[in-house]
């Protein structure tokens, strides 16, 4: 190490993800100088459908991928100048007067659903139904998490006297402080999604949910200092007592900024267990009608945005349920299963010799409806499960380009660059096919950490490294790695898409509408 490194400042971000926990290092450059990586088990399921998790556990996990990232580099704890924090969103954690977890951790990933009696009561209940909206209230207040504890567990909920997202329980925990990031709030929460704030008093979304404003954290913006960090988490982090913590966003917005997705030109997607394509405006654009734009990492945007939940969760169902053969292959040779999944790939033609999929494995509010259902067509006896695992990435590329093109109708932009991240994106036939599926150049992050360096982007503009975020992500942003669309390929893609996916859903919603009413299935 020279003198200069030895003075150069760095800043450590911390990614709370649903796999794993990072603890990683980067300079004013954006180059990662240390990384500790941490895996962990996402939930535990004490019922059919549900997804928890201790706080403490996520505490305790943070503090080994800390002492890994230690082990991994050269540089000098004194060195960090400032620490931020990125989490996974919409997982809520109820905390008793003293601080303390009532219960565990409910995720993003938990299914269950509150009981609600009836439509909601008043003037808004009678006006969200008269605009033909009752369905999608009704479905937002049997999905939040606050509903459900005050209904079945109304003890707890009556001790809960803060109910946090885990970027705010995680904050309390490394300063003491009840505070957490506007880019942060992405969940069943009385958030205005227009202003970044709580929505003021007399707004309707007090009255889908039983949480009070005192539960609720200090909002600050990106970029802003969340507290310092006490003497027991900094020991806990290995660096310096009273660093500053900045406020950075979400896991997923962090992504975006990471990617390089600062403009309405450019479409983000991300190949993670859900997986979404984000366009970040200065505007606020709802993608989907009632749908909120997300807060950015980018103080004052919003990043509008499609998801296709449990996206790559259903790439690791195959691995897990059908591909034990390359797994153990890989292991016998030494190298990465993802090589021989990526060969698997390779070895079918573009557009899976006709086999098609949809992929709505778990319903949705507006589009994809709640009657949604996985599906594919087109089966023959040429089929392999080699076809069936290409035509599972196709699908996902489908959705996501009919997502970007409701983002580009509804913005009036045409998005004219493409940035994929997230696990899935490190493979090189996933990355190809994206190319020729959007019939654009697909571009991946210089790093893999993306959401990790967005964080960083962030936290460098809140010590004064740069002067401003968007200063900060043009200054760190590293050269992506560019795929370029295959034109025999992406015209068979083009096709396939205008005249096979695209009608699919309309065409099978009604079958879907009577399995659920013969079945219960989805409910």
């Amino acid at each position: 190490m020279t003198s200069s490194d030895i003075n150069r400042p760095l800043i450590m971000a911390i990614d709370q993800g649903t796999q794993s926990v990072r603890a990683l290092l980067f300079d004013a450059k954006g180059r990662l100088v240390g990384r500790g990586h941490q895996p962990i088990e996402p939930y535990f399921s004490d019922q059919p459908g549900w997804a928890e998790q201790h706080p403490e556990y996520f505490w305790q996990q943070m503090g080994e991928a800390c002492k890994l990232l230690w082990r991994s580099t050269d540089a000098s704890p004194g060195q960090v100048k400032g620490v931020t924090l990125t989490t996974q969103r919409g997982t809520v954690v109820s905390l008793d007067g003293a601080g303390k977890p009532l219960r565990p951790a409910i995720l993003w990933l938990d299914q269950r659903h509150a009981d609600i009696d009836g439509p909601l009561p008043g003037l808004w209940g009678w006006l969200f139904r008269g605009l033909g909206l009752g369905e999608t209230i009704d479905q937002f207040r049997r999905n939040a998490q606050a509903n459900w504890l005050a209904r079945n567990q109304p003890d707890l909920w009556c001790a809960t006297e803060k109910y946090l997202l885990l970027s705010g329980y995680l904050t309390w925990r490394l300063t003491g402080n009840y505070r957490d990031s506007t880019g942060s709030q992405v969940g069943y929460l009385p958030f205005d999604y227009k202003r970044h704030r709580w929505a003021r008093p007399g707004d309707f979304k007090w009255k889908l949910m039983p949480v009070r404003l005192s539960q609720l954290p200090e909002l600050v913006a990106p970029g802003e200092s969340l507290g310092s960090l006490t003497p027991e988490a900094a020991a806990h982090l290995g660096v310096a007592t009273g660093l500053p913590l900045v406020a950075s966003a979400s896991d997923k917005a962090c992504e975006v900024l990471g990617s390089g997705g600062t403009g309405p030109e450019i479409a983000c997607l991300s190949y993670g267990t859900t997986a979404t394509v984000n366009v970040t405006n200065r505007r606020y654009i709802e993608a989907i009608r009632l749908m909120p734009p997300y807060p950015s990492a980018l103080p004052g945007h919003y990043s509008s945005e499609v998801m296709i939940y449990r996206g790559y969760w259903m790439v690791s169902w195959f691995k897990r349920e059908f591909g034990l053969r390359e797994q153990r292959m890989a292991e016998k040779r030494g190298i990465a299963p993802e090589v021989l999944f990526d060969e698997l790939v390779n070895a079918v033609p573009a557009g899976s010799m006709g086999l098609m999929l949809q992929p709505y494995w778990s319903p949705g509010v507006r589009h994809p409806g709640p009657e949604a259902k996985g599906a594919m067509i087109g089966f023959g006896d040429v089929h392999t499960r080699a076809h069936i695992y290409r035509a599972m990435l196709e699908g996902l590329a489908y959705a996501l380009r009919e997502g970007k093109e409701r983002i580009e109708k509804r913005s009036g932009r045409p998005v004219t660059t493409l940035r994929v991240a997230g696990g899935g994106s490190r493979s090189n036939a996933a990355m190809q096919l994206t190319a020729d599926i959007f019939g654009m150049p697909a571009g991946r992050p210089g790093t893999p950490e993306a959401s990790g360096l967005g964080a960083a982007m962030v936290a460098a503009a809140g010590l004064g490294l740069y002067p401003s975020v968007a200063a900060a992500a043009e200054g760190m942003a590293a050269a992506p790695e560019v795929f370029q669309p295959e034109r025999e390929a992406s015209a068979l893609y083009n096709e396939l898409y205008q005249d096979v996916y695209r009608p699919m859903y309309r065409r099978l919603a009604p079958l879907y509408r009577n399995i659920r009413r013969i079945t219960g299935y989805p409910g």
